[in-house]
């Protein structure tokens, strides 16, 4: 027996089918009979790294772009998108606190194994294609910063393995104030930037306020219409892997399942974490958008990726006004830039390689170490990085630029396929008393929202569809590939429907096993 388990040890990939995120399972002591707010700062955290993947750099092209284009009538997207979040993370975090299940061992636990697998594979996609994100994101403020070469840079991303090895050693709670210090970074710097513009505050707050423009397909500005603009800030919001891992680490916390007003009191203050956290996430997208708007002049950002934008931030010709232009010549604000968008990167190399933890062993019950993990996923991220650096290193920097910008936009597109496999059984599981019996089963408000927001996330990313596809060939496709386009992302579509399908079809039969199963046991 001695030799069988030590032999399991030194295995790097491992069966598991034990508690989410054993390491960190129940770590965090939380002290009974304190006030509210000592009370709630012990459960402060996780909500910091699920809002992290709401602020990434995948928001920000999106955000800025919409607010130059736009102006302010894209913000009450942002808070539309914000407040969706914020239900569907409620919704994860009661999950597993009260199933003691993540979301991925939740699912895995009511389907079949092959849907499982299918399954996995599709969040694994979805995590690679923001990890690419973060890639870009991070290889850029590399070069902005230390004038390192693209190339290298790319490669100097797969290093921040090394940091994950060293933030495993220091405790979970310390990670969570690593990450709450690097938002705070980000947060910093786009207020100081946005305070130094003097925004149009009745503007910013009329923005908040969705109305039929907001949706229409109307004007086209620099390619992009208010409804692209929009689809495009949904898809960087609200993230499916955000849900897996929040359903994980709100496990963090030691509670007593077997008395039922401590999980009702860990449910209540993790949900207080999570919409203070999210609302954090709100006012830097909202930052964001309204740097598109005040801090340039309107229409003047020609190159909206971040090349274009820090390139922005130090050219005094294209600011809005003597204030910014006078610290602008300091080069403090597109220093400061480049930094923040470090520090969102870094933030993600925490959060996705946890939520990759959490749907391998869930899904398919296999176990590797969190190094190893992040070092497979970065270096598959890498490659079509350095592919689209490779191809346009002897082009112009304007089109290398575009050309990282677009790969950054469409690799989001996986994003559309993975939500609602991870919204809907979400949904369908908390509203059951089955699952989460009677106290913490969705009320009826909850589920009314809760299917108003995953049938038009579910729409809205299904819309957004053949545009996004279409982006693939540029913006100067012909007739024939445009048609091409929109016929492989109707063929999409129809494949994520009958997957749907097959989810709910297998869910409904695992519940009525489920049912079986308790009646026979009430009956003996």
């Amino acid at each position: 027996m001695k030799n069988d388990d030590a032999n399991k040890k030194h295995r790097l990939i491992q069966y598991a089918n034990g508690k989410s995120l054993e390491e960190i399972n129940g770590t965090v002591e939380v002290p009974k009979g304190k006030g509210f707010w000592r009370t709630l700062f012990m459960y402060s955290g996780p909500g910091a790294l699920v809002a992290v993947g709401y602020m990434d750099p995948g928001n920000w092209s999106t955000s800025i772009t919409g607010g130059q284009n736009f102006q302010y009538i894209l913000m009450s997207v942002i808070l539309m998108s914000s407040l969706i979040a914020m239900l569907l993370q409620y919704m994860a975090a009661k999950l597993g606190i009260v199933s003691q299940m993540d979301l991925a061992q939740a699912i895995r636990a009511r389907t079949s194994k092959s849907l499982g697998v299918v399954l996995w594979l599709l969040t694994e996609l979805a995590i690679m294609a923001t990890d690419i994100a973060e890639v870009i994101g991070a290889a850029i403020a590399l070069y902005l910063l230390f004038h390192i070469p693209l190339v290298y840079a790319v490669f100097i991303t797969v290093f921040d393995v090394l940091l994950l090895l060293l933030l495993t050693k220091v405790g979970f709670r310390k990670i969570e104030a690593i990450v709450v210090c690097l938002i705070l970074v980000i947060l910093f710097v786009f207020v100081y930037e946005v305070a130094l513009s003097h925004p149009n505050w009745a503007g910013v707050f009329k923005g908040l306020i969705p109305t039929g423009q907001t949706f229409s397909s109307e004007p086209h500005v620099q390619g992009m219409t208010p409804i692209s603009g929009a689809l495009g800030i949904i898809g960087a919001t609200v993230m499916p892997h955000n849900l897996y891992l929040h359903s994980a680490i709100s496990q963090s916390r030691k509670v007593n399942h077997d008395d039922e007003e401590d999980v009702a009191r860990t449910v209540r203050f993790t949900t207080w974490d999570s919409n203070i956290q999210l609302s954090f996430a709100f006012i830097v997208n909202s930052l964001l958008l309204i740097m598109g708007v005040a801090v340039f002049k309107s229409g003047v950002v020609k190159d909206p990726s971040f090349f274009g934008l820090f390139q922005a931030l130090s050219n005094t010709s294209m600011l809005s006004n003597g204030l910014l232009i006078s610290v602008a010549k300091s080069g403090v604000l597109s220093v400061l830039f480049a930094v923040a968008l470090l520090a969102s990167g870094q933030n993600s190399t925490i959060t996705g390689t946890l939520t990759g933890q959490v749907i391998m062993e869930g899904f398919v019950h296999m176990k590797m170490p969190l190094w190893l993990r992040r070092l497979v996923t970065r270096l598959i991220s890498v490659i079509p990085v350095l592919i689209c650096v490779a191809m346009t290193g002897s082009k112009p920097p304007l089109q290398q630029h575009e050309a990282l910008n677009t790969l950054m936009n469409n690799s989001q597109v996986f994003l559309a396929f993975a939500l609602p496999f991870s919204m809907l059984p979400l949904l369908i599981m908390t509203n059951s008393k089955l699952e989460m019996g009677e106290r913490f089963k969705n009320n009826l408000l909850v589920k009314i929202f809760g299917w108003i927001s995953v049938v038009a996330l579910t729409f809205l990313n299904m819309k957004g569809l053949p545009g996004s596809i279409e982006s693939f060939f540029g913006d100067h496709a012909t007739k024939s590939q445009l048609a091409t386009a929109d016929m492989i992302a109707y063929v999409l579509i129809a494949a994520v429907l009958a997957l749907l399908v097959w989810t709910i079809y297998d869910l409904y039969r695992g519940n009525k096993r489920l049912e079986a199963k308790i009646n026979s046991e009430s009956n003996h």
